[in-house]
């Protein structure tokens, strides 16, 4: 089944950010809208750059976003054109894809080798089957259902010494 959706989720190592000096000398307001800028660059892949555009798109004030828009915020991003995208989470996507790709691969190989091994299988018994069907077909041999050894439709070997055998017994000789 495939499943042409992007990644629901990155992860996020606790110990690489706080060992991140620009993270450490963050005041609460920059944490919060770091992280909140990054999850909508997870979401998005960009958002706006211009301040007051940012401030919309967030869904804060433009004089508090300014206030926690600082120089160490910023150093998480990269500014394109008109757009914020933060590099580490761009990566870590390009990481996903490379890997959800392989995988497919790695899938389809594994299919197209499953299903040779059973195409040649079912080739190979088809043949078999096609060489019985063959034997049967020109035999001479062919008896009906209502053929018996009673009505002597059949006939026997009378010579066989298990045949007589069987003969007495029925009939109690």
């Amino acid at each position: 089944m495939v499943q042409n959706r992007k990644a629901p989720a990155y992860q996020e190592y606790a110990a690489t950010m706080l060992a991140n000096k620009n993270y450490r000398l963050m005041s609460l307001s920059e944490r919060g809208l770091l992280f909140a800028m990054r999850l909508e660059c997870w979401e998005n892949k960009d958002i706006p750059a211009k301040t007051e555009e940012l401030a919309k798109y967030l869904g804060f004030q433009e004089s508090e976003l300014n206030k926690a828009f600082t120089e160490r915020v910023k150093t998480f991003f990269n500014i394109e054109s008109d757009k914020l995208t933060s590099p580490e989470l761009d990566d870590y996507r390009q990481h996903l894809d490379a890997r959800k790709s392989k995988q497919s691969d790695g899938g389809k190989k594994g299919s197209s080798k499953t299903n040779a091994k059973f195409k040649d299988a079912s080739t190979s018994q088809v043949t078999r089957q096609g060489s019985r069907e063959s034997l049967v077909k020109y035999s001479s041999d062919k008896f009906s259902k209502t053929q018996s050894l009673e009505n002597g439709d059949i006939s026997m070997n009378v010579n066989d010494e298990w045949i007589k055998s069987y003969d007495k017994e029925s009939n109690g000789n």
